[in-house]
């Protein structure tokens, strides 16, 4: 193994993320469950940090006996993806918001916090994989599709550069979809299930 590093995992109530966090904690990692609250109020229109969603993540960390935190990002997430969404959408265009949700906020704010509260790196539930390669002046990394071919989000993650790179890591990428919800079940994780 190699040594214990302090891992942000965002974590999004959902059963990749739950297992993302399991893994690396299983690993012997220092594991900090955070979920972004990014609405003002409660939709039900099944965005990412839901109450329900909130607790479910909540409840994987306690299970895990790792630490929880909601970090408060409606306002980014207002002012980054909504309001261009909306506009972009009365343009006529057919925006895509996690793109810009994962460049400005997940992989923006949310990396640069972990960053500056002492972690390591930063874990997600996404189905990618970061492959490091030596290169003329040190390390280089190269975003890669998923093994699970049909839950690839390689493609939501094109932006990344490799200061981003050198910081992520996405448990679940080696991993197919079936797998990832026999592991939730074997670690008896509430989110094994879940749609």
């Amino acid at each position: 193994m190699t040594a214990p590093r302090n891992i942000v995992v965002a974590m999004s109530g959902g059963v990749d993320s739950s297992v993302a966090a399991a893994l690396l904690h299983e690993a012997g990692h220092r594991v900090i469950g955070v979920t972004l609250r990014l609405l003002g109020k409660e939709t039900g229109f099944g965005c990412c940090g839901t109450t329900k969603d909130i607790d479910d993540a909540r409840a994987v960390c306690g299970r895990l006996g790792v630490p929880h935190y909601v970090f408060d990002f409606a306002q980014t997430f207002e002012q980054k993806i909504m309001d261009p969404f909306l506009q972009s959408y009365l343009g006529g265009e057919t925006p895509n918001p996690c793109i810009n949700c994962n460049r400005y906020v997940k992989f923006d704010a949310l990396l640069k916090k972990a960053v500056t509260l002492g972690a390591d790196a930063v874990a997600t539930g996404h189905y990618a994989r970061v492959e490091k390669a030596a290169g003329d002046a040190g390390p280089v990394y190269r975003l890669r599709r998923a093994r699970d071919a049909q839950k690839d989000q390689s493609y939501v993650l094109y932006h990344l550069g490799q200061a981003e790179l050198s910081r992520l890591l996405f448990p679940v990428g080696d991993m197919e979809k079936a797998d990832v919800r026999a592991a939730a079940h074997r670690l008896g994780l509430r989110t094994a299930d879940k749609p």
